[in-house]
């Protein structure tokens, strides 16, 4: 595990691990997770402060990645290109923006303003995709938008990186839910690859909230576990197998962003049978959605 980050839950079944403070004006990670600290071989997920003119270099030989800005904006170079990216005043201002990079790309990010940016890879091999991958800035124009669920399991679905993207592993999307409110509910799971039943998906959750005070609860359960942790701003989940619904706080509007790599490029779930019934008598939707608008 990264010495950046706490972490709570037995070593070889954690699932919390908590962002480490980065003062302001200073550059360094709060989040580092390779994927041996996270308990598998497909995401390694990051979160990187970059103080205002400061550059951040890298370049994954066997990883593809996504940069998803949080907050702030940057320029980012590769192969002689430059394009500017932001700005975002923080994740309930507006939709995202992101830049798609294919493994052995090397690129060079300038912060024109402080930023954060959510550092989501995938290791990959000649194998794990047919398609032809390309550097891709992902305006906010590009990415989706849903209202999914009722009454107070409602929350908004903003795509980033979805199955139909040309990438080999990743997928990626950011999730808005109301305080109060249930989100990945009806439960489900994606760790059987059964197509077109389910996928076998890793998960990553990172959360933010409106209010840095505001928190929720994540439950992560199969028949032989069944695990809840409290998540507060800035902390994430790994969800390796199992069912795995989130319920926010009265009062706190959450964020989280979701990073999935598995076997195929799938968001393919099956949802706990006991609970199933409620995606087909789903109530009128919360009216307070969407909370994020496109500008």
């Amino acid at each position: 595990m990264s010495k950046r980050l706490a972490a709570a839950g037995p070593p070889h079944r954690r699932l919390l691990f908590r962002s480490s403070p980065i003062p302001a004006r200073r550059t360094g990670a709060a989040v580092d997770l390779t994927p041996r600290a996270l308990g598998w071989s497909s995401i390694h997920f990051g979160v990187r402060h970059v103080a205002r003119g400061t550059a951040w270099r890298g370049r994954s030989r066997r990883e593809e990645r996504c940069l998803v800005l949080l907050r702030g904006g940057f320029e980012i170079q590769w192969d002689g290109r430059a394009v500017s990216v932001g700005p975002r005043a923080d994740v309930f201002a507006g939709y995202p923006s992101a830049v798609y990079l294919p493994a052995g790309v090397d690129f060079r990010i300038v912060a024109t303003e402080a930023c954060e940016i959510a550092d989501c890879r995938a290791a990959v091999s000649t194998q794990s995709s047919g398609v032809k991958c390309e550097p891709t800035v992902i305006r906010p124009k590009d990415c989706g938008y849903e209202i999914r669920g009722g009454g107070n399991a409602t929350r908004q679905i903003v795509d980033i990186m979805p199955p139909a993207f040309p990438a080999a592993r990743l997928m990626i999307c950011e999730v808005f839910t109301p305080g109060g409110n249930w989100s990945s509910y009806p439960p489900h799971k994606h760790d059987v690859d059964d197509p077109p039943r389910e996928a076998d998906l890793d998960e990553i959750y990172y959360f933010r909230y409106r209010d840095p005070n505001g928190y929720g609860f994540h439950r992560v359960y199969t028949d032989r576990r069944d695990d809840t942790v409290r998540v507060t701003h800035g902390d994430v989940v790994a969800v390796r197998d199992g069912y795995h619904p989130f319920v926010t706080a009265y009062g706190y509007d959450a964020y989280y962003l979701n990073v999935l790599a598995g076997s195929r490029r799938s968001m393919a779930a099956s949802d706990d049978p006991r609970y199933a019934q409620f995606r087909h008598e789903w109530p009128p939707p919360d009216p307070r959605l969407p909370l994020v608008r496109r500008a």
